[in-house]
């Protein structure tokens, strides 16, 4: 970097390196950002995106290299310490404490006093009213628990409170995973940019990278491959950066498969929250995607099928019996069984202090087990064929599953919901906030499955992954089936006006 840049620079990071134990997660990562950029960096699950995160963000210090922020050395020792120093971070996985108010996740640590010190509730509120205010964010209750709002409403909240703190830097860790709508995002984070903030914004969505950023930099491996100015460099180059090789082209899904007289799952007149009159028939070896706005009612379909949303009429039949599923065990049990991925993966589906095996092995307990102990290396000889199914390298069982990537923590979910033996499989969002080569083994596992004569019903926030991986889709629109697609007709721009209430619900006919 030339004098003149030092200059420019807003925050500089160079040789850093991080290490834990034999596994390098950082080596001599440099990167430098420039007053008022946007910046993006790129790189697979596993590449060092999030320990870099961490390093910037005061969870983690760096073995080695350096850090400067305005020219002057930055070494913060937690997120207080970042704050101070004017650098936030909105993480991917959510950092808000779900059993504490809106609220009081937008002030802590500091709330305001009354009378002997204590904490002012009303105070409190008002100042979350200013601050929701502020981003545009006034239809949440700000002394509504945290947990009862929807995860897109949670992600704001993350990010306001990020940008709340950011004066010199804000880090944005896959932002819009959970966001259908990203203007209300894009808004905030160009006026932000206009007061000279520096912002690192981290995304496998490529359009929207190239939407907001002017730089990007590459990792692989732990290692900054490149910085490359976007508006010369194609899609195809920047994915041979990240994977070390070409993309290639994702497989299309089959038209049709073959005729059953059964439906493996069929759901008749089925109302539950949000839902109202669904129904729909999933037919073994068939891959059915669902699509759907924010709180069209596609996350009230996937809890009410395995007992988490109650169901207030309808039916639910399984293998063609009729099935009263209270819960996930329950639905594990019923016909072929029901196996669901929940929608979030740290909160809902890894048990963080557990090995990864032992996270993947757990449908399976009783038979990895002797009077009550858990035999290491009949658990480990259970979940290595499913690791392999997902492409999850062996090495990884033994780890922490908090210890490994998001995309590899994915991995290991969706190995786990496959040990259970449950013929039907429910994904919400499977491939949400992973980088594409997670996502070509993610789909090439739930292509297998279906080839083996089970079926999966998927929800996804993307629609040219339901193009890619679909059999049929199911478009949803006020808690409705407004549209069905099929085979060739499943196609963005039919599912773009589907989305929007454009089409009547019978096979996607044009309204």
């Amino acid at each position: 970097m030339s004098v003149a840049d030092r200059v420019r620079a807003a925050v500089e990071i160079g040789s850093m390196g991080k290490s834990y134990g034999p596994t390098v997660a950082l080596d001599s990562v440099t990167l430098d950002l420039r007053p008022g950029e946007v910046h993006a960096l790129l790189g697979e699950n596993g590449a060092g995106k999030s320990t870099l995160v961490k390093a910037l963000s005061g969870i983690v210090r760096p073995d080695r290299g350096t850090m400067r922020i305005e020219g002057r050395d930055y070494r913060p020792r937690s997120i207080l310490d970042a704050r101070s120093s004017g650098v936030a971070t909105a993480f991917q996985e959510l950092s808000l404490l779900p059993n504490l108010s809106v609220a009081e996740n937008l002030l802590l640590p500091r709330l305001p006093k009354r009378g002997l010190g204590l904490s002012s509730a009303s105070a409190t509120c008002r100042s979350a009213e200013e601050i929701l205010a502020r981003f545009d964010l006034d239809h949440i209750d700000p002394s509504a628990p945290m947990a009862s709002l929807a995860l897109a409403d949670r992600q704001r909240i993350e990010i306001a409170r990020a940008m709340l703190h950011a004066t010199r830097l804000l880090v944005l860790d896959e932002p819009t995973a959970a966001l259908a709508d990203v203007e209300w995002l894009f808004s905030l984070v160009r006026a932000i940019q206009a007061k000279g903030t520096a912002i690192l914004y981290i995304s496998h969505r490529l359009g929207e990278v190239r939407a907001l950023c002017d730089r990007a930099t590459v990792l692989r491996n732990g290692r900054s491959i490149a910085t490359v100015d976007l508006a010369g460099a194609s899609d195809a180059r920047i994915f041979e950066m990240m994977v070390g090789r070409s993309s290639g082209h994702a497989r299309k899904a089959p038209a049709s498969v073959a005729a059953s007289d059964r439906a493996a799952l069929e759901v008749r007149s089925l109302r539950a929250g949000a839902l109202k009159d669904v129904s729909f028939a999933l037919r073994p070896g068939e891959i059915v995607g669902v699509a759907g706005l924010e709180g069209q009612g596609q996350r009230e379909l996937f809890r009410s099928l395995v007992g988490l949303v109650a169901k207030e009429s309808g039916e639910i039949l399984v293998d063609g019996r009729s099935c009263a599923i209270g819960s996930p065990r329950e639905a594990l049990k019923a016909g072929g069984g029901l196996a669901y991925l929940p929608e979030e993966r740290k909160s809902e589906g890894i048990l963080a202090t557990l090995t990864t095996a032992a996270n993947m092995a757990m449908p399976v307990l009783s038979s990895v087990s002797r009077g009550g102990v858990v035999s290491a290396k009949r658990e480990r000889a259970v979940v290595a064929t499913q690791a392999e199914r997902v492409d999850l390298a062996s090495r990884y069982l033994p780890f922490r599953i908090a210890d490994l990537s998001g995309g590899n923590q994915q991995k290991a979910l969706i190995g786990r919901v496959i040990t259970t033996g449950a013929r039907t499989l429910l994904l919400f969002d499977p491939t949400r906030g992973v980088d594409v080569g997670t996502k070509q083994s993610i789909y090439e596992a739930i292509r297998r499955f279906a080839e083996g004569g089970g079926s999966v019903l998927f929800y996804s926030s993307e629609l040219p992954e339901i193009v890619s991986l679909a059999h049929r889709c199911l478009v949803l629109y006020g808690g409705r089936v407004a549209a069905e697609f099929a085979g060739e007709a499943i196609e963005e721009q039919a599912l773009v006006g589907a989305l929007l209430g454009a089409v009547k619900p019978e096979l996607g006919e044009a309204a």
